[in-house]
């Protein structure tokens, strides 16, 4: 965080300070006691199930100097009536106090965490980087991730996400971005808001909060996005995969399902070698080049990135391969959109391989009235790239059921049972793990790549399970 004085902070955040009157603080900020570290700021936040007051002491041992809390505690402390609100109005005033600092603003349905990570490596060659951890997208991630800033700080990443209508026209108001990213409108949270033209509201809330001389980058990968800026006095990039994109791919292709395409850009071309896994990772690459071009980057620099980047984030298409069957574990989210397109992948590597496509899935959440329909839609998707076996988990509406069909259907109630499904994998046989962060298909992966190795030990490469 840029070096201030306590008492400084507690005027910003209007709140009380107990403590020494020379203390001054330049590290970063928290709410896991267990991830403080030395001259950090611990924020005694609570939650539903716990009260961040509790580990103050844990905090004060792990190198805390300071703690915003809504009590007197024992360490130096500034009280405030709301910690949440008092780490929005610090954020704020630091965002502020860096003008030199370029902030990027990121949403969608979809894409914005890859997005991310992918633009920390291509922004950090030229400049030190911040970016949010995880899916730090909220009215506390966000906040979190400009008070990482300092003085050196040359880029900052915001992750934008929203439950509500106004949650990223209140999160701009913070981060007040240089460039607004809006990757796509898709079906997440389509039961929150309860249609794709409330998301696209709710999305276009970064554009229309962007300050004068910001740049709006607009994705062309659905009917609403390219539309955002339409009557306000922006900047625009678009990047998609047509030639009416500022910035686009050209001549794409998949080798080994890993995209290989030239970048486009009002400056230039440039070929591109990606190591993500799936064609939907253009997208996102796509993204990430067009804010490198908002904000200066030359295309051979944003290429020479894109082409050097790796997966940072777990459990997002990751690759394993042991024993001849090659593991998709991509169980960190789903949504219809990236639910088809991991499925578009896993056909493409069977193909590819000459074994057969397993499909572990379980529900997609937050999708209203409209959850059935979505995840029958899945099914179908199913059959039309003839995937060999479709795993439904806890959901039928995945299955379709129909008599004679290429595609096996398979229904278990939980992902215990689905493991019986193990020993019949076969050499060549490619096998995806999907489905919502809530229904914790990381651990059935886990799973299967033990066993996977464990076969590979016992009977050796390429041998029947």
């Amino acid at each position: 965080m840029k070096k201030m004085s306590a008492r400084s902070i507690a005027e910003v955040v209007a709140g009380t300070y107990q403590g020494p009157l020379e203390l001054v603080v330049h590290g970063g900020c928290g709410f896991d006691s267990r991830e403080i570290t030395s001259g950090d700021i611990f924020l005694a936040l609570k939650g539903e199930k716990t009260d961040g007051h509790e580990f103050i002491a844990e905090a004060k041992r792990n190198g805390a100097v300071l703690a915003i809390t809504t009590k007197s505690v024992d360490m130096p402390h500034i009280v405030v009536a709301d910690v949440l609100a008092a780490i929005a109005r610090l954020a704020a005033h630091v965002r502020r106090e860096l003008p030199a600092l370029k902030v990027v603003g990121i949403t969608g349905s979809q894409g914005k965490t890859t997005t991310k990570d992918i633009l920390k490596t291509v922004l950090s060659r030229v400049g030190a980087t911040v970016v949010a951890r995880g899916s730090y997208n909220n009215e506390l991630g966000a906040p979190l991730t400009i008070l990482n800033c300092n003085e050196d700080t040359k880029f900052c990443v915001v992750e934008m996400g929203a439950r509500h209508t106004g949650d990223i026209a209140a999160l701009v108001r913070i981060a007040n971005p240089d460039v607004g990213a809006v990757l796509r409108v898709g079906t997440a949270h389509l039961g929150e808001f309860g249609s794709r033209a409330k998301i696209a509201e709710t999305k276009a809330e970064l554009i229309h909060g962007l300050r004068d001389g910001a740049t709006a980058v607009l994705g062309c990968y659905d009917e609403f996005t390219p539309r955002m800026a339409d009557g306000l006095h922006r900047k625009v990039l678009t990047f998609g995969e047509s030639q009416s994109c500022d910035v686009r791919a050209a001549d794409l292709e998949l080798r080994g399902g890993y995209p290989h395409f030239d970048l486009v850009t009002p400056e230039g071309r440039e070929p591109v070698e990606l190591r993500l896994l799936g064609a939907h990772q253009t997208a996102n690459a796509l993204a990430a080049a067009a804010i490198a071009i908002a904000l200066g980057l030359k295309t051979s620099e944003i290429a020479a990135g894109l082409s050097i980047h790796e997966s940072a984030s777990r459990w997002r298409m990751e690759l394993h391969d042991e024993g001849g069957i090659l593991l998709i574990n991509d169980s960190y989210n789903a949504n219809p959109e990236s639910m088809e397109a991991a499925m578009r992948t896993l056909a493409l590597l069977t193909q590819e391989r000459g074994g057969r496509s397993w499909a572990f899935l379980a529900t997609m959440h937050e999708l209203g009235s409209e959850s059935s329909a979505l995840h029958n839609s899945i099914g179908e998707v199913a059959h039309s790239l003839d995937i060999d076996h479709l795993v439904a988990i806890g959901n039928r509406d995945f299955l379709l059921g129909r008599t004679g069909a290429t595609t096996h259907e398979h229904f278990f109630s939980n992902f215990e049972e689905a493991k019986s499904l193990i020993d019949r994998f076969e050499a060549g046989d490619v096998v995806l793990v999907k489905g919502s962060r809530a229904e914790h298909l990381e651990v059935l992966a886990d799973v299967i790549l033990t066993k996977l190795k464990d076969s590979k030990i016992e009977e050796g490469e390429g041998t029947k399970l």
